[in-house]
C-alpha cells in the first residue's frame, strides 16, 4: 500500500490513501488541518527555481544553471521545506566539477546545505514534525526555493536563524576534525588557516575551549581584529607579514596541531612548522578548487623524511565519513550558542559591490565574492522573507 502523505496546499490537508480493492481515493479531513496547513503566510506554489549541475565543471558559473520545475512532492518518510536561507560552501565547485563521485552524472541538484520551515510532509513523518516547524538540513539540493528532506535527516531548531546554518557544515568540521583527530591538549599551539572564514572560525574557538594557544591566518586587518575578537592569541595578516618567517621567529619549536584548509604553499608551511609530534589536519585545499585538476601545486617528496624527522603526521578529514559524530557534534555547538559561548559569524554580502546576497541567482555572486577571499564568516545566501504571522 502506497504511503499517506498530507500538504500544507489549499484549505485542507489531502489524506492520500492507496487501496488494493478500490485504488488511490483522496480524503478531506479538516482534522488534521491545524497541524498540516501552512497557516504562516503563502500557500505553496505550483513551480520554483533551483540551481542545477548541467555540465562538470570547476567553474561554478559554467556548470551550474537555474531551471523553473515543479514543486517536488514529499513521500511518507519526507519533509517539504521552504528554504529561507542557505550555505555557500567552498566545496560546491568540487561537487559541480563531480569530483565527489564520478559515477554521478547531469544533470544533478547543487547546494549542500538549507534552513527553512516545514511546509509540508508525509504522514510518516508527522510522528515527529508538524508545518511550521523550523528545521535545517545537510544534504543535496540544497540551493532550491524547496528542498524535500528526509524527516531522518532533518535537524530540529528553536528558529530560522542563519546563525544557526553555520554549524551544519562549517562548525562540524571543525568540532569533530579537532576532537576525533586532532587530539588537542591543555598548553599545545595550535595554526588554523583561512581562520577568519567560514569553518576557520570555529577551529578558533574550539582550539580555544580546549585551553590551546591559537594562531591564526587571514588576509586583512580587519579579519585580524576579527579573530582576536572570538579568542585567537596570534592572527597573522598574511598580506603584511610572511607568515612561514612569523612562524619560525615566535614558534622555533613548531607548532603541534594545524587546521588546514588551504593547501599549495600555505600546505608546505604548515609542514615545515610541525613540531614534534605535531598533527596536520587536512580538511581542504581551497586554492586548487578552481583549477581543472582541483589540486594545487605541492612538492610531497620530501614528505616522508618530514614525518620520520619529527614523529609527526598528516591526517585527511571528510565530514561524510563521520556521520556518527554528527548528531552529537550539533547538539554540543547548539548548547554552545545557546549559552553565549559560541559566535557564528554570518557573512550575507552587505559590502559586496552589488549588496546582500538575496534570491538564487545570488549564489552565484556569493560563490565568487567567496572564492575572491572577500567573505568574513560563513557565505549565507537569503532566499526569502519569513512568513507572516497569522494568529487563527
Amino acid at each position: 500500500m502506497s504511503g499517506p502523505l498530507l500538504l500544507g496546499r489549499g484549505r485542507a490537508a489531502t489524506w492520500l490513501i492507496g487501496s488494493g480493492l478500490s485504488g488511490a481515493r483522496s480524503i478531506i479531513d479538516m482534522s488534521y488541518s491545524a497541524h498540516f496547513l501552512d497557516f504562516g503566510g503563502s500557500s505553496i506554489p505550483s513551480v520554483m527555481r533551483k540551481l542545477v549541475v548541467n555540465k562538470l565543471s570547476p567553474d561554478f558559473r559554467e556548470a551550474v544553471c537555474a531551471q523553473t520545475v515543479a514543486v517536488p512532492t514529499p513521500g511518507d518518510a519526507d519533509l517539504l521545506v521552504r528554504n529561507r536561507f542557505v550555505g555557500v560552501n567552498a566545496s560546491d565547485i568540487n561537487y559541480s566539477a563531480g569530483r565527489y563521485d564520478r559515477s554521478v552524472k547531469p544533470p544533478f541538484d547543487a547546494g549542500f546545505e538549507g534552513i527553512g520551515e516545514v511546509v509540508g510532509l508525509g504522514l510518516g513523518a508527522s510522528a515527529r514534525y508538524t508545518v511550521g516547524d523550523a528545521v535545517a538540513y545537510f544534504g543535496s539540493g540544497a540551493f532550491a526555493e524547496y528542498t524535500v528532506v528526509p524527516a531522518k535527516e532533518s535537524v530540529p531548531v528553536p528558529a530560522v536563524r542563519a546563525e544557526l546554518l553555520t554549524l551544519l557544515v562549517s562548525g562540524a568540521t571543525a568540532y569533530v576534525a579537532l576532537k576525533r583527530l586532532g587530539d588537542l591538549a591543555q598548553g599545545e599551539t595550535v595554526l588554523v588557516t583561512a581562520a577568519a572564514g567560514g569553518t576557520g572560525q570555529f577551529a578558533v574557538q574550539f582550539a580555544k575551549m580546549a585551553g590551546c594557544h591559537v594562531i591564526g591566518t587571514c588576509s586583512s586587518d580587519e579579519k585580524a581584529g576579527f579573530l582576536k575578537s572570538i579568542g585567537c592569541d596570534r592572527p597573522i595578516n598574511y598580506a603584511a607579514e610572511d607568515l612561514a618567517e612569523t612562524l619560525r621567529r615566535e614558534y622555533p619549536r613548531g607548532v603541534d596541531v594545524v587546521y588546514e584548509s588551504v593547501g599549495g604553499s600555505v600546505l608546505q608551511v604548515a609542514l615545515n612548522s610541525l613540531a614534534n609530534k605535531g598533527r596536520l589536519i587536512v580538511i581542504g585545499f581551497i586554492s586548487g578548487y578552481q583549477t581543472a585538476s582541483g589540486m594545487p601545486a605541492f612538492n610531497g617528496a620530501t614528505l616522508p623524511a618530514k614525518l620520520l624527522q619529527k614523529s609527526a603526521s598528516v591526517r585527511g578529514f571528510f565530514l561524510p565519513h563521520f556521520v556518527a559524530d554528527y548528531r552529537e557534534a550539533l547538539g554540543s555547538m547548539m548548547q554552545l550558542l545557546a549559552a553565549g559561548k559560541l559566535v557564528c559569524e554570518v557573512d550575507r554580502g552587505d559590502l559586496s559591490q552589488e549588496g546582500r546576497f538575496v534570491g538564487l541567482e545570488s549564489v552565484f555572486r556569493a560563490v565568487d565574492y567567496m572564492y575572491a577571499g572577500k567573505n568574513l564568516g560563513k557565505v549565507v545566501v537569503e532566499l526569502g522573507p519569513p512568513p507572516v504571522s497569522n494568529k487563527l
